[in-house]
């Protein structure tokens, strides 16, 4: 199994170089995005890093391949909403080896989100 975190530290970097400011990650070292939950289920979705810029609210979520597609695409469709609403965008920040289902994902729940591939991280021996 990958660790998410991991990756989360990666596209936490990846925002502030990008120049996001208020960057918040679920994550070590961050401070914690909010959750947001569903009334109707009380399920309770935590971004993985948001990201202002121009004071535009951005999400940045990591999405590795799982069989949990049903609670993934309902996390992106909240993310899409809140992002859309704060004038910001929904970033879909994929490991390699991971696009295909992230594009399959994005394309079926119909999402529109930028997909960015992730950089290889340097394996350290």
């Amino acid at each position: 199994m990958m660790n998410k975190q991991v990756y989360v530290q990666q596209v936490a970097d990846w925002a502030r170089i990008r120049g996001y400011t208020d960057i918040l990650a679920n994550v070590d070292g961050y401070a914690k995005p909010k959750a947001y939950g569903r009334q109707q289920d009380g399920e309770s979705f935590v971004p993985d890093v948001t990201g202002k810029q121009f004071d535009q609210k951005s999400y940045f979520e990591v999405v590795l391949k799982t069989n949990d597609t049903d609670y993934l695409i309902a996390k992106l469709k909240l993310l899409y909403q809140l992002a859309t609403r704060n004038g910001g965008q929904l970033f879909l920040m994929v490991p390699k080896g991971h696009s295909l289902f992230a594009k399959a994902i994005a394309s079926n729940s119909r999402v529109p989100a930028e997909i960015i591939v992730l950089p290889e991280r340097k394996k350290i021996s």
